[in-house]
Formats: structure tokens, sequence, C-alpha cells
């Protein structure tokens, strides 16, 4: 998903930047400072989301918004919550209120996925899977699954007595299978939490028996999703 953030302030734009860098299945293209650069970039290129402040120098976001013709899916991102409504009569993704968490973002970010027919949002919608593994679809029961963990650019699925080797990269299964049942807590593992055994430190205890570490950036909003 390529996106572009349009903010005025330093702190802000970093936050995103990182929210965004933690999110495999995201790509930043550009930082505006102004809604005005942020016109003459879009009437050349498309992107696919935009986080938009309202409150910007020369434009704000809403007046801004209002004069794209044909904008990318937009979250707003603002300290001020009166803004709310006039921004869902925009047909705004989702509204961030600043300061926000990281879990809100991915939050916000699943919308945007839901809107492209994919489902990350909550928990698998389908029972199984097919998996695409050298010249074969092998289909797996979604419930079977351990872990997923990222190998260059394939991953390994990881059930209880057998391992697939999947040609699709991680951030593809975040986008198939992220949400209430699988969480991805390292940028190389995806575990599924109803297979967990306990929690120590910063390690994941599956129940067969394997150990999974949680990265920095995911550890904080996964146990305060699941605790």
């Amino acid at each position: 998903m390529r996106c572009i953030i349009v903010e005025d302030q330093p702190p802000a734009q970093r936050i995103l930047k990182k929210f965004i860098q933690d999110v495999p299945a995201m790509e930043l293209v550009k930082v505006f400072s102004d809604g005005l650069s942020a016109m003459e970039f879009l009437n050349e290129e498309t992107v696919d989301l935009m986080f938009l402040d309202i409150h910007l120098p020369k434009i704000n976001g809403l007046d801004f918004l209002k004069s794209i013709p044909d904008p990318p899916q937009v979250i707003l991102t603002t300290a001020f919550s009166e803004y709310a409504l006039e921004g869902y009569d925009l047909n705004v993704v989702d509204y961030l209120l600043k300061p926000f968490s990281f879990q809100r973002f991915l939050q916000a970010v699943n919308k945007v996925n839901v809107k492209q027919g994919r489902m990350v949002d909550s928990a698998p919608l389908t029972e199984e899977i097919y998996v695409k593994s050298s010249h074969e679809h092998i289909k797996v029961m979604v419930n079977d699954i351990y872990t997923i963990t990222s190998d260059s650019d394939y991953t390994e699925i990881h059930m209880e007595d057998k391992m697939i080797l999947s040609n699709e990269p991680l951030r593809h299964w975040v986008e198939v299978l992220g949400g209430n049942q699988f969480y991805q807590i390292h940028k190389s593992h995806i575990i599924n939490t109803k297979k967990i055994d306990r929690i120590s430190g910063n390690l994941v205890h599956m129940t067969n028996g394997s150990k999974i570490p949680m990265g920095r950036a995911y550890k904080d909003n996964f146990l305060k999703s699941i605790l």
C-alpha cells in the first residue's frame, strides 16, 4: 500500500513514519509539510492512502481534501476532535485523534484494506486457505497454523506436524490473516493467538514448544490487545 504523509509537525511526522515502517504491507512514498506541495505531487503520482493533518499552513487539510478531484483514501490526523463529523462527511476512512497508539493506527489502516477487499480487521473469515508452495497450492486449515515465519522472500507456515514453505512474503499473510486471532509480533513472525501456551519476558511460548520473540515495536500493543 503506497502512502504519503501530509503533516507540518516534525514529531507527528516521525511517529507516522515509524508506524508505517513497522507494517510490512505499507510503503511510505513521500512526506509533505503543506497541502499545496502534496497537491502538486498528487497531480502527477498515484498513491493508495494519505495521512492528512487538518491544521496545515497555507490551506487547512479539509479544504485541501475538498480541492482534490480524485483523492486517495484518507486517514485524518488531528489533536482536535471537533472536526471528526466534517471529516466523515468527506468520506474519509478514519479519524486519528493525537496522540494515538500503534494499535489505533493499525485499526485505521485495516479499514483501508477492508475497502480494498482484504481480510485484516477481524478474525479470519474462512476456515481454510490455499498456500502456494512451489508449483502446488496446498489446502491448510487456518486453525492448524501455529506460526508464520519470514525466510527472505519466502515464508514458513508451521503446523503441529509439518511445515509448508510458501512463495508469499510475510506481508501477504499479514493482509490475509491479520486480526483478532493472528498477530504480527515481530518483523519476521506472525502467531496464532489460539496456540499460545504462555508469555514470558519477550518470548511467546506456543503449545507446540516453539518460542517466538516479540519485537520492541510490536510488544506493547500486542500485549494490550490480548491481555
